[in-house]
């Protein structure tokens, strides 16, 4: 099942919605709607952390990776804001409503390598993109609309997890960080291939 926001289900039922779903409907995707906006702004925060304090011999490759990341998903959420409007629904932006709503933990990597930080992000990205494709199936029979826009962002989202995990595979196809419990786990197991 989909991830809700806590405090757009408080908000409840907005005064008026898009044509063809009712404002309970409206406030259903819209709650769900918000966690993924919480989850697409923290990404896009987490992204830019990794891009200030990766070092090493990777260093140059992965900052520059990264800078289109941020902007892509900067947009996602952008987008994601705009139909909780859309919806009649009011979208929230702020830091402590995000750290409020969400169900994860901070980002835990500060200065490391380069495949470090990357065997982390491989968790990061899986997390996100799970909980997309969640709300992917959340919305096949209650807006389509909705659903069309987290089907573009999960496309964009798995091809720079694609990016990431090039830099975490053996050359017989297996990931460095397979079974990783943890950011910190998947970092030292990313870290032994790298050393």
């Amino acid at each position: 099942m989909a991830k809700t926001s806590k405090k757009l289900q408080a908000a409840g039922t907005p005064a008026y919605t898009v044509p063809g779903l009712t404002p309970s409907q409206g406030a259903e995707i819209a709650a769900l709607l918000q966690d993924r906006l919480n989850a697409l702004t923290d990404l896009h925060l987490t992204l830019k952390h990794v891009h200030w304090n990766v070092v090493g011999p990777h260093f140059i490759a992965v900052h520059e990776m990264l800078d289109p990341q941020v902007d892509a998903v900067r947009e996602m959420a952008d987008t994601t804001a705009e139909r909780i409007a859309t919806l009649g629904a009011s979208p929230s932006g702020t830091p402590g409503a995000l750290v409020a709503d969400r169900s994860w933990d901070d980002y835990s990597i500060g200065r490391a390598g380069a495949i470090e930080h990357l065997g982390a992000l491989d968790l990061v990205y899986q997390g996100v993109i799970s909980d997309h494709r969640s709300a992917i199936e959340a919305t096949d029979d209650l807006d389509l609309v909705t659903q069309d826009m987290l089907i573009a962002q999960s496309s964009e989202l798995e091809q720079f997890h694609w990016f990431v995990r090039a830099h975490l595979e053996t050359q017989g196809g297996t990931l460095t960080t397979a079974n990783a419990t943890s950011e910190v786990d998947a970092t030292r197991k990313a870290g032994r291939k790298s050393a």
